[in-house]
């Protein structure tokens, strides 16, 4: 089981763009938002894990 870690960088419309946070990385993932919690602002912490993304802090 692996785990990533992200942070919400923006959210345009239906969709969030996301960052790793547990690597060096500049590549953003552009995620729909049904796929993510509904309370998610922008830097929002998030791990994702199993499938599915969970605001952590």
């Amino acid at each position: 089981m692996e785990t990533w870690y992200y942070e919400v960088v923006s959210i345009d419309g239906d969709y969030a763009n996301l960052k790793r946070t547990d690597i060096a990385s500049d590549d953003l993932k552009l995620v729909a938002r049904a796929l993510l919690p509904a309370e998610i602002m922008e830097e929002s912490k998030l791990k994702y894990e199993l499938m599915q993304y969970e605001i952590i802090e």
